[in-house]
């Protein structure tokens, strides 16, 4: 390939991305996508229409965007961002969909629509560096604004930019209005966050991988690929291996590995990066010593692209190596079992990924969708087979999809069959006990399964929540409890912290605890309101407590009916005394429902 087929030009490039993306999509999904479309048609088009920029590409959670002049670029960022903060002025600050920038200026090389090179990564590095609401612009940017907008702006000094091999200066627009400081800023404070003991055995968390492709919507790929080293890792019982939604909260972000250290409570982290070009892969990871910021440990993997597995278990077992002497290499390719041949059948399967966790009903039904192509180009692929009954549990338990026969039935043979294809996967084996729990499988029948799978990947959080579940259909709260929270422990900032929360709620509401379940189920409410065993829960704990008008009142408000599919799922918990105590609190609630 010669560069006689690209076009060159100078451009400013914007790169813009919403950081609580997650989160967002997790508590509302349908609403954040309605108020996405809002802001596009409202405030994000306009502005760049009206400086005459162009979208060069946008995903759920991020654009890039292209202006012929950084003037042009600037004050397009500028009504782009004031725009969304006045819009958000009338909004909770739970709900709020706020973008963060970055802004260069520099060649780029264009390949019909699309444009890459040097320029978009400095731009997207630098929108790394900027706050929710903010904008964070090159020195070479800044030169062609200074005096022509009305703006002031900060001196961030010469931040390190990874893979940027010069470092540049960094400033920040003070959108506020108010002046700038006539010094650069200082280095931010330490985190106040408190500090986490470390665990009695080696631990570390794996950052998000930085995406070092031409393509920004490759970032996916180097999720997943983060995924299943956290994965590999996780099967060696001498780690304690942090879950992979807590270490992704610091993507984007350049934060000491020291002060990570203090938040995750771990004592090594492993980062790197993934180039993908054409047909290769190159992975570099680098292992970290928290305490003193000294790296132990480098390594560079190069590839061919249909060895995306083995390379991440040779990344896995030298980290493995360098924590535990004991540990062989050999071990993690014993353990390891590779999911599928099939790189565009495990891109579907990244992708669904977090439409399931948003669990709302659109999402759910795009994961279907996603997670049907991957099976069909790959018939035996246990984990997007147990994902895609997942999501007819959840069709099932929500009164969603067909009828709940058809949703149970469709479930629990998906189910069955990716415990039949991969019985030695553990995470195949617990997604596919998620969804014969939610479809009303004997508990007591499912605990072998999750056990098994727990002793093959003891530091798997995902693995712990279901354990969670599991003792608490079974009736055994107390030790459902301890589940749930180890599960948190593991993955301290998870963004799935909303199943725990109800998992314990509902513990506790056994327990006949009402009001510190209710307290426990309204903040689970409060980050995940479309999850339907909250509301049951909540709604049951207002009517055991005598509170029969609220409890009516947030039934009839959350479309809890008298003759939902709480009837079926309600009665099979495993303890009669549980299942009748919430059927009876229930059925009070609805009583007013003509």
């Amino acid at each position: 390939m010669t560069d006689e087929r690209f076009e060159r030009r100078l451009a400013a490039v914007v790169a813009a991305d919403i950081p609580d993306y997650g989160r967002l999509m997790a508590a509302d999904a349908q609403g954040v996508w309605a108020q996405l479309k809002v802001l596009r048609k409202d405030f994000i088009d306009p502005a760049i229409a009206a400086h005459r920029g162009r979208v060069v590409k946008a995903t759920g959670d991020s654009m890039l965007l292209e202006f012929a002049s950084t003037l042009d670029a600037a004050r397009g960022a500028i009504e782009f961002q004031r725009g969304i903060a006045a819009l958000n002025a009338e909004i909770a600050p739970n709900l709020r969909i706020e973008f963060r920038i970055g802004l260069h200026v520099g060649d780029i090389i264009v390949d019909e629509d699309d444009i890459f090179g040097e320029s978009v990564n400095t731009a997207v590095r630098l929108e790394g560096l900027a706050e929710p609401g903010g904008v964070c612009i090159s020195d070479d940017a800044y030169r062609q604004i200074r005096g022509r907008v009305d703006i002031s702006c900060d001196d961030l000094g010469r931040p390190p930019l990874k893979n940027i091999a010069e470092p540049i200066r960094v400033w920040r627009m003070r959108l506020d209005g108010s002046a700038a400081p006539a010094s650069p800023a200082s280095e931010p404070a330490p985190s106040a966050v408190h500090a986490l003991a470390l665990p009695d055995k080696p631990s570390i968390a794996v950052l998000p991988f930085q995406n070092m492709s031409t393509d920004p919507e490759q970032e996916y790929f180097a999720d997943g690929l983060v995924d299943d080293i956290i994965i590999a890792l996780s099967r060696f019982t001498s780690l304690f291996v942090i879950a992979r939604n807590s270490a992704f909260t610091y993507k984007g972000r350049s934060v000491e590995v020291k002060q990570i250290g203090r938040e995750l409570g771990v004592r090594y982290v492993l980062e790197g990066s993934v180039r993908k070009a054409g047909a290769r892969l190159r992975i570099t990871g680098q292992l970290v010593d928290c305490s003193t910021g000294y790296h132990l440990w480098a390594e560079r993997f190069d590839g061919a692209l249909e060895q995306v597995f083995e390379l991440q278990d040779h990344v896995a077992s030298g980290v493995a190596g360098i924590i535990d002497p004991l540990l062989l290499d050999t071990e993690i390719k014993r353990v390891a079992n590779r999911p599928t041949a099939d790189m565009t059948a495990y891109s579907l399967y990244l992708r669904a990924l977090p439409l399931i966790r948003a669990w709302a009903r659109e999402p759910n039904q795009e994961a279907i969708a996603l997670l049907q192509q991957a099976i069909e180009r790959d018939p035996n692929y246990g984990l997007a087979i147990a994902s895609l009954a997942l999501c007819h549990s959840q069709n099932f338990a929500s009164g969603w999809g067909h009828s709940a026969a058809i949703e149970s039935e469709r479930g629990t043979t998906l189910a069955r069959r990716a415990l039949d294809t991969a019985p030695g996967d553990s995470v195949t084996v617990l997604m596919a006990v998620g969804a014969l729990l939610n479809l009303g499988s004997d508990a007591n029948a499912l605990k072998g399964l999750v056990d098994r799978a727990l002793a093959h990947n003891p530091s798997h959080a995902y693995g712990w929540l279901w354990s969670g579940w599991v003792r608490a259909a079974a009736g055994e709260s107390d030790l459902a409890i301890e589940h749930f929270e180890k599960s948190m422990r593991l993955d301290p900032r998870s963004t799935r912290r909303a199943f725990h929360l109800t998992g314990i709620g509902v513990c506790h509401f056994f327990q006949r605890r009402f009001d510190k379940a209710a307290a426990i189920l309204d903040e689970s409410f409060r980050e995940l309101p479309t999850y339907p065993l909250t509301m049951w829960f909540l709604a049951a704990c207002y009517a055991q407590t005598g509170r029969l008008n609220e409890a009516r009142e947030f039934a009839s408000r959350n479309g809890i009916r008298a003759d939902g599919p709480w009837l079926t799922i309600g009665s099979r918990f495993g303890n009669p005394a549980h299942s009748e105590m919430l059927l009876s609190s229930l059925r009070l609630a609805t009583s007013d429902q003509a």
